[in-house]
């Protein structure tokens, strides 16, 4: 049973895909090209050379479902926010749910069913996140989507909350999205389920029952 990883190369990405291979999940990491293989090889983690814009299927072959990590960043303008947050993500999902995979595990974001709240220079990101997760919602393929709270490069605590009101602030590290990644990929009884995530003070099994 393996787990294809979109958005692998990215920096919860690559800390997912290092805990899932120390850990014995097997998983398959989607990069754009051959540049990006080095770091994957040298850990003895699959690849799978594939493009949320481009040539997508073949990625999807022998794995049972999917993490979709991806992100546009916040370097880049509108336009490939449109094209990888919102169309890759809804091409994943169309893949997943022809193909019979058994769960589609999304990285969302806090509060992206409100767009209109978010500052302005967030706000075409927050608008594809809620568009992805409510075309996600209505597929075929059962479903977790996670909401993690505004990322930072902290270390992992493995501890977290999954409110605003338990945590207290907005921030989670992605070293803990990470963590909460790969437990609900072990965790595979969890269907249809949504889930906030910050920095606290819970163990994640706790917060993600």
């Amino acid at each position: 049973m393996k787990t294809l990883v979109i958005g692998a190369n990215g920096k919860i990405g690559r800390q997912f895909c290092e805990l899932a291979k120390a850990d014995g999940v097997p998983v398959r990491a989607m990069i754009r090209d051959s540049n990006q293989q080095r770091w994957f090889q040298e850990r003895s983690i699959e690849t799978v050379i594939a493009d949320l814009e481009g040539n997508l299927r073949h990625a999807f072959y022998g794995c049972d479902q999917v993490v979709f990590a991806a992100g546009s960043g916040p370097h880049t303008g509108p336009d490939k926010t449109l094209m990888i947050d919102l169309h890759g993500a809804v091409r994943a999902t169309d893949l997943a749910s022809e193909l019979g995979l058994s769960r589609f595990v999304m990285v969302s974001a806090l509060r992206a069913e409100e767009p209109l709240v978010a500052p302005d220079k967030m706000r075409p990101y927050m608008a594809a996140k809620h568009a992805a997760d409510a075309h996600l919602r209505a597929a075929r393929v059962p479903h977790v989507i996670l909401k993690p709270g505004r990322l930072t490069d902290e270390q992992a605590s493995q501890h977290v909350a999954g409110s605003l009101e338990e945590a207290g602030d907005n921030r989670v590290s992605r070293a803990n999205v990470a963590h909460a990644l790969l437990h609900l990929v072990q965790n595979r009884h969890l269907l249809d389920r949504e889930f906030m995530l910050l920095d606290g003070e819970r163990a994640i099994a706790d917060v993600l029952a």
